[in-house]
Formats: C-alpha cells, sequence, structure tokens
C-alpha cells in the first residue's frame, strides 16, 4: 500500500485545518514548524483537498508526496526502544525480551512505533499512573501500541478507537500479536462519539493534536471515572502554557509532564 504526505502550512486558522484533516480520517496530525503534517493511504486520500484547505485559510500552502509501499520495508533499520520498563520492538527483534515487557510492533502506515517522543511521553507517565484493573480509553490509537502498553501494565479493558479505516488491520494484528486481543479492543470511528459510549473510564490516553485536545477537553472531564486521569500529547512545549490555561479553565490540574525534544506530554486529573 502507497501512502501519501500532507504537509499543510496555514497563515491562520490552524485549528480548523487540523479539524478538517482529522474529519477527513487522518489518525494523527504532527505539528512540524509552521507546518502540520498527516498522511492517508493513497486510495484514502481526500478529494478537493486543497480546495477545502483554502476556503478556510486562502493564504495557507498544501504540499503532497508520495511514500513508496517500501519506505515501510524497514527489517534491519527498526529496532528496540526502551521507555521505562518497557521495550517496544518489531517481531523481527521479539525474541529477545521478555513477553511481559514488549510490546511488539509491525512498522506500518499506522502512527505508533515507540520512534517520536510524543509515543514515548505518553508511554513514561502511563507507567506512573495505571493500576491493575484500569478500564482505559486510547483515542486516537494508531499503531494501538499505547493500548497494548496499558493491557500489559494491568488495565482489565482497554478500547483502541482509531478513526483511519486503512490503521485498522495494523492496529488488529499488533493486538492479537501480543497476545491481548481478550483486553483490547479495536474500536472504528470517531472519538468525541465513542467515547461517551465508553464511560465511564479510569484513564484516557490522547497523543493527537493541541488544537483536537483543547476541544475535548470538556467532554474527557465528562467521561472519567472519579479519582480517573486522562495523559494527553501531541503538544509542542511552546504551547504548554496555552495548554496549561485550557486546564485550568475547564477544571483539570496538572499531575505530572515528561518533555522530549520539541514535544510535551501531560498527566491530568479533575479538580
Amino acid at each position: 500500500m502507497s501512502w501519501i504526505t500532507v504537509r499543510v502550512t496555514p497563515t491562520r486558522a490552524r485549528e480548523e485545518v487540523v479539524a478538517l484533516l482529522i474529519s477527513e480520517g487522518a489518525s494523527c496530525v504532527q505539528e512540524d514548524g509552521d507546518s502540520l503534517v498527516t498522511s492517508f493511504s493513497e486510495n484514502a486520500l481526500p478529494k478537493n483537498l486543497e480546495q477545502r484547505v483554502m476556503a478556510i485559510d486562502d493564504a495557507a500552502t498544501l504540499r503532497l508526496s508520495q511514500m513508496p509501499e517500501q519506505i515501510f520495508d524497514l527489517h534491519g533499520t527498526v529496532t528496540a526502544r526502551q521507555v521505562g520498563d518497557l521495550f517496544v520492538v518489531p517481531p523481527w527483534d521479539a525474541q529477545s525480551y521478555e513477553e511481559s515487557r514488549t510490546i511488539v510492533i509491525e512498522p506500518g502506515g499506522a502512527f505508533g512505533t515507540g520512534d517520536h517522543a510524543t509515543t514515548r511521553g505518553v508511554l513514561h507517565l502511563l507507567q506512573s499512573v495505571i493500576r491493575k484493573g484500569n478500564v482505559v480509553a486510547d483515542l486516537g490509537a494508531g499503531s494501538a501500541v499505547l493500548s497494548i502498553a496499558a493491557a500489559k501494565l494491568g488495565a482489565s479493558r482497554v478500547a483502541a478507537v482509531e478513526l483511519d479505516h486503512d490503521a485498522i488491520p495494523n492496529a488488529e494484528e499488533n493486538v492479537a500479536r501480543n497476545g491481548v486481543g481478550g483486553i483490547v479492543a479495536v474500536i472504528e470511528g470517531d472519538a468525541a462519539i465513542i467515547l461517551p459510549l465508553l464511560a465511564p473510564v479510569n484513564l484516557i490516553l490522547a497523543n493527537i493534536v493541541s488544537g483536537a485536545l483543547m476541544g475535548m477537553l470538556e467532554l474527557f472531564k465528562r467521561s472519567i471515572a472519579p479519582k480517573g486521569h486522562a495523559i494527553l500529547s501531541g503538544i509542542l512545549f511552546t504551547e504548554r502554557d496555552m495548554m496549561l490555561k485550557a486546564f485550568a479553565d475547564v477544571g483539570w490540574k496538572t499531575e505530572n509532564e515528561y518533555a522530549e525534544d520539541e514535544w510535551w506530554s501531560v498527566l491530568i486529573s479533575p479538580r
């Protein structure tokens, strides 16, 4: 399968552009300087995307580039990543690590191999807060790496919610490969619609772009069980103060945080 990278550089209305990309099936929108970057499988690239972006911001630029199928043939180039007590490894390295602490992820188009600082940030914070028997919602699950980690750390039920249809098979394969199919359910759909159906949950994991996170803080609070938590990532460190104010406005308190490179991840709970 070939994938298309979409790079949008808006001059204004960034959150509206992010919302457009997510509504069209982008599972993860990353910020790279002034640009927003995501990817779609070739057969799922939204029609008239440039015109629709320009309707929001007529000064925006949009660039498409094709990632050939062989970019995902990563045998020998993807290696194990240790994050706290966990290891994220490709299938060809799995036998070298203790199963209970190992998350085996097949590199593919879905976001989440442990190579990105946002994934590692959530994994670090997750290990500090999850409790045996917790019910977890992983929003924008991508490869399901965070869902699998939650299951291996003691969660009793995990919903791996993913909007991108083309990411679902990879997530399901990873869940099966890690032997947590009895705990993790991969659900295709919009997190804003599905989360209320899962509530109450003990822990929300959301590694998505900051604009989308800000728009869901009220929903997260309504969906969390007493003494529950949320771990948020996909946030630039330069957005930290903006996010802290948004947390305070909605009634969240910050309990822990993790920064790596230009990215910021945070553990929050209702006041």
